[in-house]
């Protein structure tokens, strides 16, 4: 029996480098270059004879059909491997892969370092005032320069909820740059693990508390899903600033937009939204003390190279044989095992 084409799907996001460039110099594999709004019958017929799909991974820019859960899976059962173009996975229900026998990776560190700088540069134009100072310069302000005195960071104590690839290089910036006390809630890694990658290992209240900053980087599930709340901005120290750029929805935007209102905030970074882009007449984007970005803060020239070879490389990797090096969920190595064998003839290495 002829051995299966090796096959990849991927719909057109319009970015560029992308890991369909990427693919397109293998010469084992097949590509199909898909378009959301193209005929659906062409869409599902090339999906449904492929092994990988190569997803985005913000939620907002997938339609729901061509979403990698329940549905999808049932409709190409030669599916594999989702393979997501960032660290995040919205676009997926892992339970689902997991069950149905489906590997999901992720590019989880491609764009880490763009995510850290943008999320310590958010906290220090925050405590600087320079989004105020910008716009009262802009709009003709007489305002003595002692109205947007601001605060050092040197000294003062950043809190970083999820130290993974993106949190371990904040704290990295914030200890070893700025001098600053880095504190660290993650209930997936050890004291020393924390210890390791510079943070001191806190629970979060103790977090809430303690930290003038306090920075997302963990990802949206079930239990990050509004995890900055009202409670959780009250227990705030007065001052406080937040940032998020890890993913909508983690922080509750109405109730960030009331802190700040009432002044326990002062200051916020929000560059992932609910809804992306927000709607223009969002709160948020109404306050001088809210720096506001579209999802922006991975984007650069240099991420996009490296999230497009990873992903390419990982995909490569995988229909090889080869255990991936960035796999979400490894309770379905077994299955995935037992289908890319009955596929592909030869069973991957563990």
């Amino acid at each position: 029996m002829a051995t299966p084409n090796k096959t990849v799907f991927w719909f057109n996001d319009g970015k560029s480098p992308n890991v369909a460039d990427a693919l397109d110099k293998v010469k084992e594999i097949t590509l199909h270059r898909l378009k959301f709004d193209g005929p659906e019958a062409d869409n599902w017929g090339a999906m449904s004879a492929s092994q990988v799909y190569c997803i985005c991974s913000t939620r907002q820019e997938v339609p729901e059909q061509y979403q990698a859960k329940a549905p999808l899976l049932t409709r190409c059962p030669d599916l594999l491997v989702v393979s997501t173009s960032g660290a995040g996975y919205d676009t997926v229900d892992v339970p689902a892969c997991t069950t149905a026998g489906v590997l999901v990776v992720n590019q989880s560190g491609g764009n880490a370092d763009a995510v850290a700088e943008h999320a310590v540069g958010m906290m220090l134009s925050l405590t600087k005032n320079m989004p105020q100072t910008d716009h009262a310069l802009r709009n003709g302000s007489t305002a003595k320069r002692e109205t947007f005195k601001g605060w050092n960071a040197k000294g003062r104590t950043v809190g970083i909820v999820g130290l993974g690839e993106v949190g371990g290089r904040v704290a990295r910036i914030c200890g070893l740059g700025l001098q600053m006390k880095v504190i660290a809630y993650d209930p997936y890694l050890t004291a020393e693990q924390c210890q390791a990658k510079g943070a001191a290992k806190v629970d979060f209240d103790t977090l809430l508390k303690e930290a003038r900053f306090i920075t997302m980087h963990c990802p949206y599930d079930k239990d990050t899903r509004n995890m900055i709340d009202a409670r959780a901005l009250a227990a705030m120290q007065p001052g406080a600033i937040v940032i998020n750029a890890a993913r909508g929805g983690i922080v509750n935007e109405q109730d960030l937009a009331a802190a700040l209102k009432a002044g326990h905030i002062s200051g916020a970074g929000v560059d992932t939204w609910m809804d992306e882009p927000p709607a223009p007449d969002h709160p948020l984007l109404a306050m001088k003390n809210v720096i506001a970005t579209n999802h922006t803060a991975g984007i650069t020239h240099d991420s996009r190279n490296n999230m497009a070879n990873w992903n390419a490389d990982q995909v490569v990797q995988i229909l090889g044989g080869g255990r991936p090096p960035r796999l979400i969920n490894a309770d379905a190595w077994d299955g995935f095992c037992g289908r890319f064998e009955r596929v592909f003839g030869f069973r991957p290495k563990a």
